[in-house]
């Protein structure tokens, strides 16, 4: 199986509508899935800019599923289920 790669968007509107929380996945990553998961940072992944009027931020994109209005519970469940 490949490594699911996990990037967080840390743009400046990603960051401050909850995007910092996310870092907590540095630390969750590891522990629950060992190497078969890889938590990355970007600087933006470009997806408020899409439709500004109507951002869902913060945005993570598992592999290349985007995750709306991410929190680390979203990450994880999302992590789980292609992980079965």
């Amino acid at each position: 199986m490949e490594r699911i790669n996990v990037n967080v968007c840390l743009g400046s509107t990603c960051y401050v509508k909850g995007g910092a929380n996310l870092q907590e996945l540095n630390d969750i990553v590891p522990e629950r899935y060992g190497d078969k998961v890889e938590v990355i940072g970007s600087p933006c992944l470009g997806l408020c800019s899409i439709k500004w009027e109507n951002s869902k931020a913060p945005y993570v994109k598992v592999d290349d599923e985007v995750i709306e209005e991410a929190t680390v519970e979203k990450v994880l469940a999302v992590n789980n289920k292609k992980l079965k």
